[in-house]
């Protein structure tokens, strides 16, 4: 299955992903950088800051700052990742920046309960946005 994150919520889309993911499906996602994240986008920056300043460079946490890894990591998060059921199923899951050469002519799929249109609110900003503020 091939998932476009295109105007999808990002935690929407996790949750589905890794359900389908610990049911034995393989799920390629692509144009993480297009994911969206609800609410203001000064509060998700600043939330997000505190969270990559959290702990020492050489110990961690460590957060991830490119946008396929960071929603790899979102959907890590969603599975019971400890248990052999849940790296296996995270296995299952890959995600890419834009759309690789091998899906080009392949037929995206998109998770309807994820879109941007079913959110009562309408501030959002993007994965990329999102990445791009935390390198600084």
């Amino acid at each position: 299955m091939i998932i476009d994150a295109n105007e999808l919520i990002a935690g929407r889309m996790a949750t589905g992903v890794a359900k389908k993911a610990l049911l034995g499906e393989k799920i390629d996602i692509v144009n993480c950088e297009n994911a969206l994240i609800t609410g203001k986008k000064k509060e998700i920056f600043e939330r997000f800051k505190v969270r990559r300043d959290r702990g020492d460079a050489l110990k961690g946490p460590y957060n991830p700052t490119m946008s396929d890894r960071f929603i790899r990591r979102m959907i890590r998060g969603m599975l019971p990742y400890k248990q052999e059921k849940g790296r296996l199923a995270f296995k299952r899951v890959m995600c890419y920046l834009g759309v690789p050469d091998e899906f080009k002519d392949k037929k995206f799929e998109t998770i309807k309960s994820a879109h941007i249109s079913k959110s009562k609110t309408m501030s959002y900003t993007t994965i990329g946005e999102l990445c791009k503020h935390l390198k600084k």
